[in-house]
Parts: C-alpha cells; structure tokens; sequence
C-alpha cells in the first residue's frame, strides 16, 4: 500500500507499537490514562502530527492537515466522562477524530520518566552534566525501552556547562521554550549565580522539598502556586538557603518533547511523514500591566 504522498504506508499499530516500546505504559503512574485512545490498528498511517494538548484546535489542525494519527503528551480523558457530546470540548474532538478517521494517542508520566521523553530533552536542552533523577524512577518495571529509550526517573538535578544567573538562565529559557503570553517568571534577585540546578517539566510543586533537598541552586519547574512557592522561598531567613525557583508555563515546558519524538518516528519508520503542531496550547492569550 502507498500513502498519497508517494511513502510506504505504516499501519497506527505499528506507530503504536514504536511509541509503546519506546515509552513503556508500566513506566506511567497508576492514575494516569496512557496508550491508544481512538483508532484501527489496522488503518494504514502516512502522517502523523505531535502536539502537547488534545484541544479542539489541535484535532482540527489534525485533520486539515492530513494526518491518519494525533500524538499528544496530555492525555483527552484522564478523569473519564460520561458523556461526550459534539457541543461539549472533549466531545467535539472525539467527534471531528473520528469522522475523519484520524486516530488518537496519548503518553505522558511515561513519557516524562524516559531519557527520550520530557526529562530527556531537558537534560539536553540545557547540556546538564552529571544529570540524576529528582525524583528516581520506579523499580517494580521495565528499566529499558526500545530505541535507545531507558527508565530515569521524574525530574532531573544535574550541573550547567557554564556558572550563570537566574536572570540569564530565566532568559534562556525563554529562548528555549516556545513563547507564551505569561512568560517565565522567577523568585529573588534576578543576579543571583547558579551552577546547579533542579529541573521537573510539567507541574512540579509537589517535589519542592526533593529540589530543596537536592541542594542546587535553582529549580525549574511550572504551575507552582502562591502558597507552596512563598513557603518554600521562606523558609529560610536567608533567601540564598534555598534554591531559587523558576516557572515555566506548563505546555511550554512539556513541548520540547515534540522534536524528539519526531526525530524518534523518523528514525524508527523512514518515510512517516511526522509533523509538530503549530498551535500553542497553553490557555492563556494575552496579558496587561
């Protein structure tokens, strides 16, 4: 079978299976909702589009552009429904896949652990030496996937190639990340050095005390809310007792994961068409004062 763009044709279960070796379910937590969410196994499959968010938009783009399969990081359902309706959000994405006959497939928690996943380009992004888990992975499972794919853990604490400041690294950051209408923001003085550093993309408050713990001089990390972050800055009369903290929106944080899992499908399965979405799907639009 050949795809219109003149490719060998891939079934969705052989870029599900790439995917599931890659970043093994097990590795994911057990309340969260990974793998296949729509679609024939046996549906033949020339392109594929890699977003982070499941949104309206994101399947829209999906199916104007072609593409057999949706890979997302987040999951569409992961607290369940009852009910999906066209008129209702989730509803309407299952809807338009459907008709279209587009497939849907989400990773996430198994994604992050991955040194090909979220944690991985993280550690490449910012060339971190020495890079160990924040928090380490789990024993009861698999240590090792397919394609070069190993069990981490969720986070990582590692060293900077080079001593900077928070209001450089922030800075950087910014250029790494695609941009949003909040940007990033950080904690304390903006000249303060940094050398190590904490890093856990996605929402990462609840690991504050392991980045404290951990010693470094920063941690990045997003959705960190009032309470938690003002906690943790104060807990020291001495503001440089305790790491620095960085907050980066959470989409933004989880989208460096998209150029590797393109460059993983295009290793894996030559000819596959894979494309990156161009939507941001972070909820925020716009900003003043």
């Amino acid at each position: 079978m050949t795809s219109t763009h003149g490719t060998p044709a891939r079934t969705l279960g052989t870029v599900v299976e790439v995917l599931e070796e890659t970043y093994p379910l097990s590795w994911a937590e057990d309340w969260d909702r990974v793998g296949l969410v729509l679609g024939e196994r046996s549906a033949p499959v020339s392109t594929v589009l890699l977003a982070v968010d499941p949104t309206v938009a994101v399947a829209g783009e999906a199916i104007e552009r072609g593409a057999e399969l949706l890979i997302t990081h987040h999951p569409l359902l992961l607290r369940g429904a009852s009910f999906l309706p066209a008129d209702d959000g989730k509803g309407a994405v299952v809807t338009s896949l459907l008709r279209a006959g587009t497939g849907l497939w989400c990773g996430h928690t198994n994604v992050d652990r991955s040194t090909r996943g979220t944690v991985g380009a993280w550690i490449d992004a910012l060339d971190l030496q020495e890079p160990r888990p924040l928090v380490p992975g789990r024993r009861d499972t698999v240590q090792s996937g397919a394609h070069n794919s190993q069990l981490f853990g969720l986070g990582a604490v590692g060293v900077l190639p080079a001593a900077t400041t928070v209001g450089e690294l922030t800075a950087a950051v910014a250029d790494i990340v695609p941009e949003t209408a909040r940007g990033i923001l950080h904690t304390g003085e903006a000249d303060r050095a940094v050398r190590t550093i904490a890093v856990c993309p996605g929402a990462g408050d609840s690991f504050l005390d392991q980045a404290a713990s951990a010693g470094v001089d920063v941690y990045l990390t997003s959705d960190l809310r009032h309470h938690p972050a003002l906690e943790h800055v104060e807990a020291s009369a001495d503001p440089a007792a305790v790491p620095a903290l960085i907050d980066v929106p959470h989409a933004a944080s989880e989208a460096l994961w998209l150029p590797q899992a393109r460059q993983l499908l295009q290793e894996a399965l030559p000819g596959l068409e894979v494309l990156v979405s161009g939507h941001t799907t972070d909820p925020w639009s716009g900003r003043s004062g």
